[in-house]
């Protein structure tokens, strides 16, 4: 998968180091599709990661062959 990440993202991630690549990718692919609620092109994704067992929440939008990351984050 080829990521894109927005400004948000790339400036929280310092706060945030144990929220890498592939934790994102296997929430966005092990999730179902969740329509944001206030935003019609953003989607959600929520999911157990395995190592950590922690719920991780990642919004997203689909944009041609790229997915630009809006934010990530542990619930």
């Amino acid at each position: 998968m080829k990521f894109e990440y927005s400004f948000h993202y790339i400036k929280s991630k310092k706060y945030r180091p144990d929220i890498d690549d592939y934790s994102v990718e296997y929430c966005i692919i092990n999730s179902n599709v969740i329509k944001d609620r206030l935003w019609d092109d953003v989607l959600n994704a929520i999911t157990i990661i395995p190592p950590s067992n922690r719920m991780l929440k990642v919004v997203y939008k689909i944009k041609g062959k790229h997915i630009k990351i809006l934010t990530a984050y542990w619930l």
